[in-house]
């Protein structure tokens, strides 16, 4: 299975958009699919707040896995790990009109009201579910492209 469909199915079977698409890629950068899940567990739903979608970050993790600086004298590492963040929010942008949860859902989950609104309005289904495979295609397109 591609990662592309790890993360979609992942997200089908109720973990969030931040867990997904990380953990569909993260046994290619040692980590276990269980401690991905873990990691990425605090960042969905715009990190509970509806900022930037939970699907970005994972994506951000994962691009951090491959570029982040992890040597404090490495400034190329800094630089080109912010490049490739910057790189991924604006495809994402450019494809889903916005990064930020609440606007791409048209309501603030970060309040009861706007969870309920989503969830009585199947937003969850019909717009994450998009947002995971776009994330996670992004981050594809990009990790291949430096290959």
């Amino acid at each position: 299975m591609d990662n592309v469909s790890k993360a979609v199915e992942l997200f089908g079977k109720g973990f969030k958009c931040s867990q997904a698409v990380f953990a569909a890629f993260s046994e290619e950068f040692g980590i276990s699919e269980k401690q991905a899940l873990q990691i990425g567990a605090c960042f969905g739903g715009g990190m509970s707040k509806a900022e930037v979608c939970g699907a970005c970050t994972g994506a951000l993790m994962v691009l951090g896995m491959k570029y982040g600086q992890y040597d404090i004298d490495d400034l190329e590492s800094r630089a080109a790990e912010s490049e490739k963040a910057l790189q991924l929010l604006e495809r994402f942008k450019k494809r889903n009109g916005s990064y930020i949860c609440r606007e791409i859902l048209g309501c603030d989950i970060s309040t009861d009201e706007g969870r309920n609104f989503a969830r009585a309005n199947g937003l969850y289904v019909k717009y994450c579910t998009e947002m995971v495979r776009t994330a996670a295609k992004i981050t594809a397109e990009m990790l291949e492209e430096d290959k």
